[in-house]
């Protein structure tokens, strides 16, 4: 590969892969192109050596990669119509491999994330938003009535119940819900509800009394109700994007459940004791309060 005069800071990139063996092409194509881009106009010089770094590179990049190019390029003017050409190209012919391979790195990247501990769920959840390549679609707007119905069958220990609402509501396989509706840690419980917007209190009544393995822990509790605080949005959207492309997927619901159906009446809450025992506990605010931020 030729030296990048006209892009210097490239030099010690292009050292440290010819000397080692280091794989950085598409770390460099990346930075390549956003060098390229902060400059309205190159000199001859800069254009030939741009476009004969990048079509070398192209073909040997992830699709991710090759994404965030043509990202660069399509706000750029001037972008070099040989490349352009170059990334339809590669991304034509490599589409059906690529969608291949992100589907088995999601099963992966699922399986991995179940069995995993705590800790290493969280150090999960900090780097996924910085994974490229996931495409996040926003669960619908979160329903009450379907809000009130995941709690109800909390609240009556209704495992089944509690994971059939979540299929529909985001639109996730059935063994997928399952799965994390008897999840003994909890931390698929609290993904799911903040990509569905729940409230923190309802959360900590869900996590209370769903799972026993859980909820009779008041330190896991804790634990949980702190990631639920630091989780944004958009890292529990990617994840959930994540399990739709995993199992098979169900249609999210955008309707209202129906009050009375088959599987009994949801409207029939919580006792009153145990309306008095959630209330007792939310009002608890040393077991509950995260630490400042």
């Amino acid at each position: 590969m030729m030296k990048s005069s006209a892009y210097p800071t490239l030099d010690g990139l292009l050292d440290l892969a010819c000397r080692d063996g280091v794989e950085i092409r598409p770390t460099l194509l990346r930075v390549l192109t956003d060098l390229y881009v902060q400059k309205p106009t190159h000199s001859a010089e800069e254009e030939a050596q741009y476009i004969e770094l990048a079509l070398g590179l192209i073909e040997a990049v992830d699709t991710s990669t090759r994404a965030a190019v043509v990202a660069s390029l399509s706000n750029y003017p001037a972008a070099p119509a040989s490349i352009l050409r170059k990334l339809a190209s590669v991304e034509s012919r490599l589409g059906s491999a690529d969608s291949t391979h992100i589907s088995a790195e999601t099963d992966n990247l699922v399986e991995m994330f179940f069995a995993a501990g705590a800790e290493d769920r969280r150090l999960i959840l900090i780097n996924l938003d910085a994974a490229a390549g996931t495409p996040v679609r926003r669960p619908p707007p979160a329903s009450s009535e379907v809000i009130r119905r995941l709690e109800t069958a909390a609240l009556q220990h209704n495992i089944g119940e509690f994971s059939r609402m979540l299929e529909r509501a985001l639109g996730i396989s059935q063994v997928l819900a399952e799965r994390i509706a008897r999840d003994h840690s909890g931390e698929p419980i609290v993904i799911a509800a903040k990509a569905y917007g729940m409230q923190s209190a309802v959360l900590r009544r869900i996590l209370l009394f769903l799972n026993p393995a859980i909820g009779q822990s008041v330190e896991r509790v804790h634990d949980l109700a702190r990631l639920f605080d630091e989780l944004t949005p958009q890292v529990a959207e990617r994840m959930v994007a994540i399990w739709r492309m995993t199992g098979g997927q169900s249609q999210p619901s955008h309707e209202p459940v129906l009050s009375h159906d088959k599987r009994g009446n949801p409207r029939s809450l919580s006792t009153p004791a145990q309306h008095r025992s959630i209330r007792g506990r939310d009002e608890q605010p040393s077991r509950f309060k995260t630490s400042g931020r």
